[in-house]
């Protein structure tokens, strides 16, 4: 799979007589944050006309989210960084993930300016998946209706996205935010299709883990978290390896409560991580974030967080590899 990021990169891959894009491609539009089971149909909708057309599957994603621009802080936190994002995009198929910049001047683009640079000159679309609700251009003018029509006039077909429903209602990343920010693990994957998981690179940090006896590995987040507090997790080190952990994410009230972090303790596990890339899974939310009077008594709650983490993996069966 490739990555082509921004417009620059786009109209020159667009000018290769043998590129990537010669033919032309099939093409979705969203933020897939979470690639959830919606997103995997929608994926699948592309799938199956690319390969019909013989062309290109494309996803185009935007960096900062739509949401993020306008809203900064206030904006919802994020299921996925960028880079996750990109992971599960390339283990669903997907031959190119198109990633542009939402800036000023990506946001003044008037709906047909869209389509014409974007759509038709850029990827030379021939076929667009979107939902019948979505909307773009800097007047909101672009919808379905304005891309049906111009499709009619310029060779190029819209189809909506199919809906996803579980247990009645559709799925989507904001009502899986909402199942998270209450601690419905199992739910949540239902609803991803695959367990919540969060993956980062591991970083310094102020080594108050080791100094309490309860070292921790450290991924610094780049968003809010769509969950806080302190959970059962497993995380599988670089070469396979999955260990049982308790892991705290959140801001770290105790400590500083200004950086988003994930710490991550593992089980039975003596060495360093610095520098290695986890993959983390989310199992069992134990309790919320909590702001403590000292490090004594954190020090003394993490103690009984590891009790209980053992505990219930006890009961529920542990994800360690021997390898």
């Amino acid at each position: 799979m490739r990555l082509i990021r921004g417009l620059t990169n786009l109209k020159h891959f667009a000018q290769q007589a043998d590129g990537p894009l010669a033919n032309g491609c099939v093409a979705t539009i969203g933020n897939f944050d979470g690639v959830h089971l919606g997103h995997q149909t929608i994926i699948d909708q592309v799938h199956e006309k690319a390969l019909e057309l013989r062309v290109p599957s494309i996803v185009m994603v935007f960096e900062p989210q739509p949401r993020e621009f306008f809203q900064g802080r206030e904006a919802p936190p994020r299921l996925m960084a960028f880079r996750q994002k990109f992971e599960s995009l390339l283990a669903s198929g997907i031959d190119i993930v198109l990633c542009l910049r939402f800036n000023e001047r990506f946001r003044s683009y008037s709906g047909m300016g869209f389509i014409e640079d974007v759509l038709i000159d850029g990827l030379g679309v021939r076929h667009l998946v979107v939902g019948d609700d979505f909307r773009f251009g800097c007047d909101r003018a672009g919808d379905f209706a304005l891309l049906r029509e111009v499709g009619d006039e310029r060779g190029f077909t819209v189809e909506n996205t199919r809906t996803v429903t579980v247990n009645g209602e559709r799925v989507s990343s904001s009502r899986i935010r909402n199942v998270l920010a209450e601690n419905r693990i199992e739910e949540a994957e239902a609803l991803l299709g695959h367990p919540y998981r969060i993956r980062g690179r591991v970083v310094y940090g102020r080594q108050l883990g080791r100094q309490i006896g309860a070292p921790t590995a450290n991924l610094l987040l780049p968003h809010m978290p769509a969950l806080e507090g302190v959970y059962v997790v497993s995380a599988t080190l670089k070469g396979g390896r999955v260990l049982d952990g308790v892991a705290n994410i959140g801001l770290r009230p105790t400590v500083d409560g200004k950086q988003p972090s994930l710490e991550v303790h593992l089980f039975d596990f003596a060495g360093t991580l610095y520098g290695q890339r986890l993959d983390v899974v989310f199992r069992h939310a134990l309790r919320d974030e909590v702001k403590f009077d000292s490090v004594d008594a954190l020090k003394q709650q993490i103690a009984r967080d590891l009790d209980h983490a053992r505990a219930w993996i006890a009961d529920h069966g542990s994800s360690a590899t021997g390898h």
